[in-house]
Parts: structure tokens; sequence; C-alpha cells
């Protein structure tokens, strides 16, 4: 398959499980979290009495540039059943959003999703590629610029970007523009001492996929390390026999390695 191919089929993959997600869940869509008009999100919300529920909100990839909320609610199919929430995020990819915007929309959405769902048993971050860089980012925010403190229990970081400089001079940052201030303003593997700050009980999870590129693969065990260093309550999952884009894409079953392993996190295995 050709690099478009390859990018149509991930679109399709998960368009088609955020489509079952869709149909078996309670959905409020396009709840504003901003003023923005980007700034919105969506709720997939499990039939259950219980208010004392998990939630897991998902930051979506597509290097800064493609994908959306639209196609992000697929990991909802087998976590409703297990009584979680599923927020998909929505932010202005660019051209129209800049880096330093995108990672300001990210935290502003976990304030609001806390402000709005106050009463969950524990808040969890999943982000893919571009989204765990943004996830990473949000573990790093300084909160007190906030008007509350999120208490995240738990963050998969999937073949996420941790050091933005490399892609200063490839093509990705073309629509970015980034200069190397912003690159390393937004890089979290510049960051670990303010993640330590704000997240020091979060448990992480760094996951790669083995066939991933040797770039991201490094990426994933600098930034692992970083942590392990720091102290931080941080494990490394190297999945095989996934791709880049396969490794998020199976988080539609519940028999997955990954999807199992967040419902352990979560206590609901």
């Amino acid at each position: 398959m050709s690099g478009d191919d390859v990018i149509k089929a991930h679109v399709k993959a998960l368009k088609e499980g955020t489509e079952r997600a869709r149909g078996l869940a309670q959905t409020l869509l396009d709840v504003p979290y901003g003023d923005g008009q980007g700034e919105k999100l969506d709720a997939y919300i499990p039939s259950t009495k219980s208010l004392d529920l998990p939630l897991v909100i998902y930051i979506h990839g597509g290097y800064w540039q493609f994908l959306s909320k639209e196609e992000s609610g697929f990991m909802a199919v087998p976590l409703m059943d297990k009584g979680v929430v599923v927020v998909a995020v929505g932010y202005d990819i660019a051209p129209k959003g800049n880096m330093d915007l995108m990672v300001s929309q990210v935290r502003k959405s976990v304030v609001s999703v806390v402000q709005q769902y106050s009463h969950i048993s524990g808040l969890y971050l999943c982000g893919h590629s571009a989204g765990a860089h943004l996830t990473a980012m949000v573990l790093s925010t300084d909160w007190s610029q906030y008007s509350i403190t999120p208490q995240i229990k738990g963050a998969f970081l999937v073949s996420g970007i941790y050091d933005l400089l490399p892609i200063l001079s490839t093509y990705v940052n073309e629509p970015l523009k980034m200069t190397e201030d912003v690159a390393l303003r937004n890089s979290p593997s510049t960051l670990v001492p303010q993640l330590k700050l704000s997240s020091s009980d979060c448990q992480i999870v760094v996951a790669v996929a083995q066939n991933d590129s040797p770039e991201f693969r490094k990426q994933s065990q600098d930034y692992f390390k970083a942590l392990q260093a720091s102290g931080l309550k941080v494990t490394m999952e190297d999945v095989p026999n996934t791709d880049h884009f396969d490794i998020i894409e199976r988080l539609v079953d519940g028999e997955y390695h990954l999807t199992k392993l967040l419902l352990k996190m979560m206590g609901k295995s």
C-alpha cells in the first residue's frame, strides 16, 4: 500500500469504530469546552445507573494536521460494557491552529471535563501519535494557572512524539510553522520536572508499536527512560505485531492487549 492508502485505511478503521460506538452508546456530541469553533468534545456514556464511573479522555493523532473527534470514539466500543465514559476531544489542527493553541486547547478540555463530570471515580487520558504528545503536555501542565487541578489517575501514551526538534526540518512542520522556541517549549522531553510536580501520582504507560519507525521507537524509549529516572510511575509496552496505525485501531477490541491493560488500570478487568 502507498502512504496515502495506509492513511485512508487508518481513517476508515477509526471512522467505522466510531460509528459502531455511536450506535451503542448514549452520546453527547459537539459539547463546547471553550468559545472557539473547534473547541468541542463528544461524550460516549454507558447505560448504567451508577454515577461512580471512570472516564477516559482520548486525544486523536494525525500529525497535528488531520483527523478530528469525528473519528475518535472507537475505543468506547469495548469500554462501554465495562461502565467507562469515553470523551473524544476536538482541537484546531494546523494550519488553522498552531502548536501553542492546540496544547492550550487540550488542557482547557481536561479542565472542562472535570468540571462537567465531577462525580467520576477516576480520570484517565489516552493519546495516539500527535495525540500522545498532547497528552504528555497535559500531564506536564502547571495547573496553578487554571481554576482546578485535575487528578489524573492514569495515562496511555501510544506511539508518541516527545521531542519536537527533529520534525522542524520535515514536511510535518510546513503547516505548523514551528520555530525552535515553539518546539522546545512544547516538547514533553524538556518538561519532565514539571510533569513530576503536576502528575506524580499518575500511572503512565508509554506504548510503542513493534513496527513503528526507528524515530518513533527511539522517542518512546527515551521518554520512558527520562520518566523512569525521575522516579515516576511509568511502564513501557512494546506491542508485538503492530504498526503505527493498528496499535491504536485495535482498541476497538476488548481482547486487545492495550484495552485489557487500560481496563486493569481502571479496576474494570
